[in-house]
């Protein structure tokens, strides 16, 4: 019986041709996101325990969710999510996160269709392209493509406006930014 005992010991010669480089968009990170089911179960690790303050909150009723930023001592930030009633939009990601968890991670780019060209040519799967917003115009690389994280790509105009006198209780009392009067559970 014969054996194939490989390269020789030391040998440099080349394996198989590594994938092509992909070109990048010189992204910034910005933050990570983590739904649950209420907002409130959030609160006592991000804001009680680690010392997050509030940032700023509202709805999001296009896509059908709450939202408030914490900030911490860095400057680095944390979004913490919950579905709005009535709203599917987690439905899939409860399906299979039970209770919650990292739900995605926001990188910044200067020009967001200049990204999603990039992106397309290097064969990533997009999803979720909403360029309406003058503040904020987004794209998401879909999990499947990422190693089961969901990546935002954003470009942000600006701050988005907040109106003054916005703070934690009256984002979950349903009065934040875009607001609809229904509070968090």
């Amino acid at each position: 019986m014969t054996t194939n005992p490989g390269p020789p010991p030391g040998d440099l010669s080349p394996g198989p041709e590594p994938p092509a480089a992909l070109t990048p968009f010189h992204a910034v990170f910005d933050h990570a996101a983590v739904a649950a089911r209420r907002i409130r179960d959030l609160l006592p690790i991000y804001h009680d325990l680690l010392g997050g303050s509030f940032l700023d909150g509202g709805d999001n009723p296009r896509v059908g969710y709450r939202a408030i930023q914490l900030q911490f001592g860095d400057n680095s930030r944390i979004e913490l999510m919950e579905p709005l009633s009535g709203s599917t939009f987690l439905d899939s990601f409860f399906a299979t996160r039970g209770a919650g968890g990292l739900h995605h991670v926001t990188f910044k780019v200067d020009d967001i269709e200049a990204a999603v060209a990039t992106a397309r040519r290097q064969g990533m799967t997009l999803t979720g392209l909403y360029l309406d917003d003058p503040y904020w115009r987004e794209v998401f690389i879909h999990p499947r493509a990422a190693h089961g994280t969901l990546v935002q790509i954003a470009q942000a105009n600006g701050p988005y406006p907040m109106p003054a006198g916005v703070t934690l209780d009256v984002v979950l009392a349903g009065n934040g930014q875009r607001g609809n009067g229904e509070p968090s559970p």
